[in-house]
């Protein structure tokens, strides 16, 4: 009777550690989706310099644009409502 209940909790205790894998597996999908173009420029970027070669920059020129972006002066105005 002690094997069967011992057995049972060890299948219980292997069931979470598989949900919580999985719960680690979508959210590193979920991350890679959102910035995975990013990354990848990056490291590219990266392997090009250490290669010896150019970086395209492209990371350099989206930081300087939102850089741009933060910068800018915004007021109200600048928030109107379309009435169709």
């Amino acid at each position: 009777m002690k094997i069967q209940q011992k057995m049972k909790q060890l299948g219980q205790g292997m069931t979470e550690y598989i949900i919580i894998v999985a719960l680690i597996a979508i959210a590193a999908i979920t991350v890679y989706n959102l910035f995975g173009d990013t990354v990848r420029n990056q490291v590219g970027d990266m392997a090009a310099e250490l290669g010896g070669g150019d970086s395209t920059n492209e990371a350099q020129g989206t930081g300087t644009a939102a850089q741009g972006e933060g910068a800018a002066d915004y007021g109200l105005d600048d928030f109107t409502q379309d009435d169709t």
